[in-house]
């Protein structure tokens, strides 16, 4: 397969690292579309990303667009997403191309994507992983999970993301004769694609560089982003459970915690405004909502405990603006950037 071309769709908080880090590695031809102009002109003022007119002649579209309502960032919406599969549809040209699909969606997206594409293009998930403090260590280069709607999908995205195959053994249900329905992109011309065939040694290409781990199915990769921000929602309301417990019982919550996390296996983490970003709670909302028949009961419990130090926080705020003397429960709390992962 050939990489030459590439668009990513979504210039914001995660498209735009992502595109710095396709330009730092050495593809030239790197274009950005975004439906804000002032976020394609950041793009090209910061990254030197090319703007584009259309979709037609790309080799990889990786997708990063939003996948929360416009008007309510909490919750789950993938119609943006959609809509710009539909375009890509209708605009693409090459045969075989890649679309990896970065941004975070619900079980069952990547084969609505399928449906709306067909088999003439490869679909894949790598959901991002992304720390903006931590950008060196836990960018857009840390290990990420891949999956492909046909094993064909899984080996066109680990080629473009670490230059490797899904050799750890997985194999994708999904594949069967339908296979044949792809129409590779014309790898013949190696001038063209970058491959160097001489004297039969293995063929190189120029990927990302990225460690992958390749899952069997494509909902598996899709599970993995929601659940990681569902864990996290829960362990920041144990936290917030446990601060209320200490108030109710006139227990000193910061001393606590520190005497738990002295247990090696143990780390309470802090509560602070609530549990906070735009990302835990709506992923937290899309992992409930992604399955009709069982609804996890510990993270429903979840919910509600965050709803609670809500209530309880704005309490204590309207009561110290009463009395100055009344401190805040944030007073003590200490930034905690396990609120604001991606």
């Amino acid at each position: 397969m050939r990489f030459n071309k590439i668009l990513i769709v979504g210039l914001g908080q995660l498209g735009l690292p992502v595109a710095k880090y396709v330009k730092e590695k050495g593809f030239d031809d790197v274009y950005g579309y975004d439906i804000s102009p002032k976020a394609i002109d950041r793009a090209e003022k910061t990254a030197g990303i090319k703007k584009v007119t259309d979709f037609s002649d790309f080799d990889v579209y990786i997708i990063c667009v939003s996948t929360h309502k416009p008007e309510d960032m909490f919750s789950p919406y993938i119609e943006g997403l959609l809509s710009v599969i539909g375009r890509i549809s209708k605009e693409a040209k090459r045969n075989g191309a890649l679309v990896s699909i970065e941004s975070t969606i619900p079980r069952g997206t990547s084969n609505k994507v399928l449906e709306i594409l067909g088999h003439r293009l490869h679909v894949a998930h790598a959901p991002h992983r992304w720390y903006a403090l931590e950008e060196k260590e836990h960018g857009v280069n840390q290990l990420r999970v891949v999956g492909g709607v046909y094993d064909c999908c899984l080996e066109a995205a680990m080629q473009f993301y670490n230059g490797g195959n899904s050799s750890s053994g997985v194999s994708n249900s999904n594949n069967s004769d339908d296979n044949n329905n792809v129409i590779e992109a014309n790898n013949n011309n190696d001038e063209n694609n970058n491959i160097n065939t001489n004297n039969n040694k293995p063929v190189t290409r120029t990927s990302l560089g990225i460690p992958m781990h390749p899952v069997s199915k494509i909902e598996v990769a899709e599970m993995t982003k929601t659940i990681e921000n569902a864990h996290r929602y829960l362990q920041i309301a144990f936290a917030e459970d446990l601060y209320l417990y200490c108030q109710a019982n006139n227990i000193n919550f910061s001393e606590l915690r520190d005497a738990l996390n002295t247990k090696w296996n143990v780390n309470v983490l802090e509560p602070r405004e609530g549990i906070g970003g735009h990302c835990l709670p709506k992923d937290t909302r899309m992992f409930l909502q992604s399955s009709k028949s069982i609804k996890s009961k510990i993270l429903t419990a979840a919910v509600e405990v965050d709803q609670d130090y809500r209530r309880y926080r704005q309490a204590r705020v309207s009561k110290s603006m009463l009395s100055p003397s009344l401190s805040s429960p944030a007073s003590n709390f200490v930034e905690d950037r396990t609120q604001t992962e991606k």
